[in-house]
């Protein structure tokens, strides 16, 4: 029942962010519209509301799967340094690849990404202070190595701009043509609640796994795959959105509890309502203008953010 209010929420916001925007469309002239509004609608808005949705979904998904196989409520693509990862590797594919299409450009993010994170996995199995939020700050530091790197390289080859576009998540540029890729995060999701389970099971170790026959490797090869193409593609679409896949998990864990497969749906609808409103809040606050939503989301996901660790050392 709960999952049907959010989802009546989430069509409701979706119906919003179609009317929303510079171009005047009323809805009570749904029938009457004239061409351009039709083009406005087709071209512009459906596609931006569709990305909206899928970004949301499979950006919250990453960040619980990264939860859920490292045990820590603060781990996900924002303090792991697999949104960094995913940004040196659209720079690799710039550099080595420069008149490749957009799938090339996934190939290298993909990559990068997906090593990176099984460094970090490995890094954070070797630390023997397990304090919650160390672990998360260790991947921050991480991610601002790969960070560096990235500049460094950029600026070595007169490339920053061209990285530097992909530093802030923006959806005002979603058109028709340019956005489909993201529909490649869906497979993901489905695998993610296929695996719901056992990625709840490789959150205990190598050793509890494989005392109950299941294969440590290949699910955890699998839940990196998902996080790797899912971060790749949002971020190549629409570029980077920080603390979603941070703190929607913790919001659904502390509302409804930790059983994966049961909380799997509502985070996924969760993180598309939550992604759905900072991008209506950004096209509002300074209309005609608007606030990329990297930073509206940064800034409510980084005060939710401080709010959970001061939470959770008291």
């Amino acid at each position: 029942m709960r999952l049907l209010y959010f989802i009546f929420a989430l069509i409701a916001l979706a119906v919003i962010s179609l009317f929303v925007g510079v171009k005047d469309i009323a809805v009570s002239d749904l029938f009457r519209w004239t061409d351009e509004q039709q083009l406005v609608m087709s071209i512009s808005r459906i596609p931006r509301t569709v990305a909206l949705i899928l970004a949301g979904v499979g950006m919250s998904i990453c960040g619980l799967i990264m939860q859920q196989m490292t045990q820590n409520r603060f781990v996900a693509p924002t303090t792991a340094g697999t949104l960094d990862a995913a940004k040196m590797g659209i720079l690799a594919s710039i550099l080595f690849a420069s008149q490749s299409g957009n799938f090339t450009r996934i190939l290298f993010a993909f990559g990068f990404t997906f090593l990176a994170s099984i460094i970090f996995l490995k890094i954070a199995d070797r630390i023997r202070y397990r304090n919650i939020i160390f672990v998360p700050l260790v991947g921050l530091m991480f991610g601002g190595i790969l960070n560096s790197i990235t500049t460094f390289f950029a600026y070595k080859n007169n490339v920053v701009q061209n990285v530097n576009a992909w530093m802030v998540g923006d959806f005002s540029g979603i058109l028709q043509g340019n956005y489909e890729l993201v529909y490649l995060s869906i497979p993901a999701v489905v695998i993610t609640y296929l695996y719901a389970n056992k990625f709840t099971v490789v959150g205990m170790g190598e050793n509890f796994s494989k005392n109950l026959g299941l294969n440590y490797r290949t699910v955890l090869n699998i839940g990196l795959f998902c996080v790797a193409l899912t971060v790749s593609v949002v971020v190549l679409t629409v570029g980077t959105i920080p603390f979603l896949g941070l703190v929607i998990p913790n919001i659904v864990s502390i509302l409804y509890g930790d059983n994966l497969r049961k909380t799997l749906p509502i985070t996924a609808v969760f993180g598309a309502i939550f992604l759905l409103i900072c991008d209506i809040i950004g096209r509002l606050i300074i209309f005609p203008f608007e606030v990329p939503i990297g930073m509206t989301v940064g800034i409510v996901g980084g005060v939710i953010f401080l709010i959970l660790l001061i939470k959770k050392q008291r």
